[in-house]
């Protein structure tokens, strides 16, 4: 049976070659500018038939970084063991328990990923990881101490370096054998791994929410609205996400999958809506005007002077809506004379076509033109201020 033991160093064994902090401002810079040490953890795993080790440095023991190892672990072996045997460390391990521990969440979705299985060590047992602590020995020797002067201003320099002496310590042949672990490993053990899976391990981030009127969920992380079908609105839904995706299930029950969006606004699907909200999808400014056409001509001018503006769709979108709605409450006279109104004093919105309503201004009669004065001998016409030189006739003098 193939395992897969792993160890992340503790506390006293963290190697201080990871040397890159961050300024009060939040950018990145190097410690030849600032002087400081950052520590960072290391990651040490190995097979057990053939011995052959993984090393690789991380920022910390978070699940994060602890997953993001074991997965590179695997891609490095290129198969998967049928056993993985960590250490009892929190990443891993909830509660240590010698017959049924509590395995984190996170580490049985990545184990049930890659169809394996996770036994723990017992705690308080280094016999159960003798061929690691061993391991962790030889590493000491033969990769940190040829790194112990060189100093490292990122990770992914400081895992390069540790790559390539791992590859030397599983390259050096073993005392008393014919053969190094390199040899051993693809000879004998790898054909005994398993097929990695197409796709790669995400971590899954669970969450309870409620199914809002609109149909929508809320992922406040994100500050994104989904949609999941109409039917389950006021519903509690389970939502799993990763760093691509969210799906949504009630009573166990897949309801809805969304690609994940990392900036707030709605993703929605047209099937989930009901037939009173589905027509919000169907908005354009046809949509509008032939619905203004079938009302009458002056809706329909106002409609198209309105999407004349240069106004972002949406905004006329609601000043839309907000027309319609008072021409339904508004008799059909009243409305139209409102509509005429506005248009001839050049004011398309939904806000003034409320106030000619709500104040009654259709009902004020119009002021009539006032009538022009008769004409008679002591008028001058428009030829008489035209003239660039005036005559004045006898007639004309006062």
């Amino acid at each position: 049976m193939s395992r897969l033991w792993a160890k992340i160093l503790p506390e006293c064994a963290r190697v201080e070659i990871f040397a890159q902090t961050r300024s009060e401002r939040g950018k990145i810079k190097p410690s030849i500018e600032t002087g400081e040490v950052v520590t960072c953890q290391v990651f040490v795993a190995c097979l057990p038939f053939s011995d052959y080790a993984f090393v690789i440095a991380v920022r910390s023991q978070c699940v994060e970084d602890f997953i993001y190892a074991l997965r590179c672990c695997l891609e490095a072996f290129g198969g998967v063991t049928e056993m993985l045997v960590p250490d009892n460390l929190k990443s891993a391990i909830v509660k240590a328990n010698l017959y049924e521990p509590g395995v984190n969440q996170v580490l049985e979705d990545f184990a049930n990923h890659y169809q394996t299985a996770v036994v723990p060590t017992r705690v308080c047992s280094p016999q159960d990881k003798a061929l690691v602590e061993n391991q962790v020995k030889m590493i000491y020797t033969r990769v940190f101490a040829r790194l112990r002067k060189v100093q490292f201003f990122d990770i992914h320099s400081l895992n390069a370096a540790i790559r390539d002496k791992t590859r030397d310590h599983n390259q050096t042949r073993m005392q008393q054998k014919k053969y190094c672990r390199e040899e051993q490993f693809l000879s004998k053990e790898k054909p005994l791994l398993r097929a990695l899976p197409d796709e790669p391990f995400e971590i899954k981030y669970y969450r309870k929410l409620t199914v809002a009127k609109n149909n929508h969920v809320l992922l406040q992380q994100d500050k994104h609205h989904y949609s999941v079908p109409y039917q389950h609105i006021g519903s509690k839904v389970k939502v799993i996400y990763t760093r691509s995706m969210v799906y949504f299930y009630i009573k166990g029950e897949l309801v809805a999958v969304h690609p994940r969006v990392y900036h707030p606004g709605y993703s929605t699907t047209p099937d989930h809506l009901c037939s009173t909200h589905r027509h919000y999808l169907d908005r354009s400014p046809e949509y509008y005007l032939q619905k203004a056409l079938n009302i009458s001509p002056e809706l329909h001018e106002l409609f198209r002077l309105m999407f004349a503006q240069k106004r972002h769709p949406e905004q006329v979108y609601r000043s839309c809506q907000g027309v319609l709605s008072l021409q339904r409450k508004t008799p059909e006279a009243t409305f139209k004379k409102a509509c005429a109104m506005a248009m001839e004093v050049e004011q398309y919105s939904y806000g003034f076509i409320q106030n000619i309503i709500k104040n009654k201004m259709t009902e004020i009669p119009e002021v009539s033109k006032k009538e022009t004065l008769p004409e008679h001998e002591n008028i001058r016409g428009k030829a008489y201020y035209k003239q660039s030189t005036l005559n004045f006739d006898n007639n004309e003098t006062t």
